[in-house]
């Protein structure tokens, strides 16, 4: 899930929310960035006892909105100090188990506040780490800034963005989780000559009220030894639950990831 932007969530969708991740028991909850919508004290005491009522494993990443915004000098000097009194002192957190290996980047630029920055350090670290691992498992990253937007997305791309996703293909990523935009959206990265595909997913906002022409929703996803599918939840036009909407099968080629061949209506 993305963007929850306590201060400007919907209260009632606090509890549907956290109803329907629980009810889905996930091996790893991950949130991509903006909990908050201002960085104050009482938005991150919000979405701390939010992320405490979940009862998977649940890493999370800084977004945009949870730097200080109009208080300078502590966007520039103290930048993480309520992120990480209230979430985590890890801003850049990695899982592993059996299957996966998630691994989640800091791409907030705090000179530019709302552009992201996908660092050289960062993905030399992710490649380093993919390459340390042994068994083959699917690879994630975790950003809160996009790697890749459409024509009518109207945010600025972040810096090092073609440069990371060509970095990131090379070492073999297979899935990038997003947020920031609040739109949804699942599939292989635009085809490049000579570049191997991954998947990106993003989420659009689970509680926010600023929708954007969108629903509030999240992804689950399935992953299995060459296939992923995802599974879009949103809340439904009846207003209590969060409800599966939509799925989309990828799976693993020579080439990278594409979208499963759909069967014929004679198979």
């Amino acid at each position: 899930m993305s963007d929850l932007h306590f201060g400007r969530d919907r209260p009632e969708l606090l509890e549907p929310l956290r109803q329907a991740v629980n009810g889905l028991k996930p091996d790893l909850i991950v949130i991509s960035g903006d909990l908050t919508q201002r960085a104050t004290d009482l938005q991150f005491a919000a979405a701390a006892a939010f992320i405490q009522g979940l009862t998977s494993p649940v890493i999370t990443i800084p977004g945009n909105h949870d730097l200080p915004l109009h208080n300078l000098f502590v966007r520039i000097f103290l930048p993480w100090r309520r992120y990480r009194r209230w979430i985590t002192a890890d801003l850049e957190p990695r899982f592993i188990d059996d299957e996966i290996v998630v691994i989640g980047v800091n791409t907030v630029n705090r000179f530019a506040w709302q552009q992201g920055w996908l660092r050289t350090r960062a993905i030399r670290k992710i490649c380093t780490e993919f390459a340390g691992e042994g068994a083959p498992r699917t690879r994630v990253v975790v950003v809160h800034h996009p790697l890749e937007h459409v024509l009518d997305d109207n945010k600025r791309l972040m810096r090092n963005a073609v440069l990371g996703l060509q970095a990131l293909s090379d070492c073999g990523t297979d899935v990038v989780l997003s947020g920031h935009l609040h739109n949804w959206r699942a599939g292989p990265f635009a085809e490049v000559e000579g570049r191997r595909s991954a998947l990106q997913v993003h989420a659009g906002t689970s509680l926010s009220n600023r929708l954007r022409g969108e629903i509030n929703d999240f992804n689950l996803l399935e992953i299995a030894p060459g296939q992923i599918t995802v599974h879009r939840h949103a809340f439904g036009d009846d207003g209590t639950v969060f409800s599966a909407v939509a799925a989309s099968t990828f799976v693993a080629g020579p080439a990278g990831w594409g979208r499963a061949a759909t069967p014929s209506p004679e198979a």
